[in-house]
């Protein structure tokens, strides 16, 4: 009997009629229906579509002075107001969440790829490899992960090369560890010891097998950790240790006003509503997929 037939007598008979659907198309339904996490991808969608579209978004040149005009407050010419040196608030922003989220993406790149490399050969392979894999990411997880980024700029020198780098170093045994607890728990399917028992090398069966199984708690860690390595990069730069001026970084931008707290709030107001509102963006939509990924999740 064909799979129309039974669809339809299932129909007649008054029942529902189920399709099989496969677990990404799950999840997505599950995602839709979770009101948080589309709030929190329009979001990041605009963050993303201001930070592409910086050069023709922002109104004026970030870093052109204009002495007459300091300390404006906002306006319809600036909407945001301008900072101590003329600067237009607005364009710098926006500038400034281009720069936060390449610092975030690239830092969160360089740890997948070291850390799930490195989880990947601790959890498939196990033994002494596993060990002493382990026992070097419980070295860098004692520190508190701030001070080890500041540790790693202050030897490296300030600049956002280097704090890329830094994020990427303090994220790696996040992922290192969570890859590892994946990739151990697909080893023990079926499918991979008849992988192994119909000869086929590790290499192919860690590229074909392991990894596509083990790629969601990864994107739902990435997510997040592009919020931390946001907020790191910009208090790494509110210490003078990131962009340096006159970058519009959003970290910098609210370092230099809070000396103008009391007379020019926005001129630092604004700038941490920004970081806010990106952190927030990030982290409801981290916890959006972590909730869709989840199987025990109804729709």
């Amino acid at each position: 009997m064909s799979k129309s037939s039974i669809l339809l007598m299932s129909q007649e008979a008054g029942e529902p009629a189920y399709e099989r659907r496969s677990p990404w198309m799950l999840m997505i339904q599950r995602f839709k229906k979770n009101k948080r996490a589309t709030v929190g991808l329009w979001m990041v969608l605009i963050f993303v579509f201001v930070a592409i579209f910086a050069r023709w978004l922002a109104p004026y040149d970030p870093i052109a002075q204009n002495m007459q005009i300091i300390l404006n407050a906002p306006s319809l010419s600036h909407p945001f107001g301008t900072d101590e040196y003329g600067r237009d608030i607005l364009s710098r922003v926006i500038y400034g969440a281009q720069i936060s989220l390449m610092v975030g993406v690239v830092g969160v790149l360089i740890s997948i790829v070291f850390g799930v490399a490195l989880g990947t050969v601790s959890g498939y392979f196990g033994g002494k490899a596993d060990i002493l894999i382990m026992r070097i990411m419980d070295v860098f997880m004692a520190f508190p992960s701030f001070l080890l980024a500041l540790a790693i700029v202050s030897v490296l020198g300030p600049g956002m090369v280097n704090v890329m780098i830094a994020i990427g170093i303090f994220s790696i045994p996040a992922f290192a560890r969570i890859s590892r607890s994946s990739v151990m728990s697909v080893n023990s399917k079926e499918y991979i010891e008849a992988a192994k028992s119909m000869g086929s090398g590790h290499m192919r069966i860690i590229f074909k097998h392991v990894i596509p199984n083990s790629i969601a708690p990864i994107i739902v860690l990435s997510t997040m950790r592009i919020a931390t390595a946001i907020l790191t990069a910009s208090g790494l730069s509110f210490l003078g240790m990131g962009a340096q001026p006159p970058t519009p970084e959003l970290g910098a931008m609210l370092s230099s006003g809070r000396d103008y707290l009391r007379s020019d709030p926005y001129v630092s107001t604004i700038p941490g509503l920004a970081i806010m509102f990106m952190v927030l963006a990030f982290n409801m939509l981290g916890d959006g997929i972590r909730d869709a990924l989840d199987p025990k999740m109804k729709l």
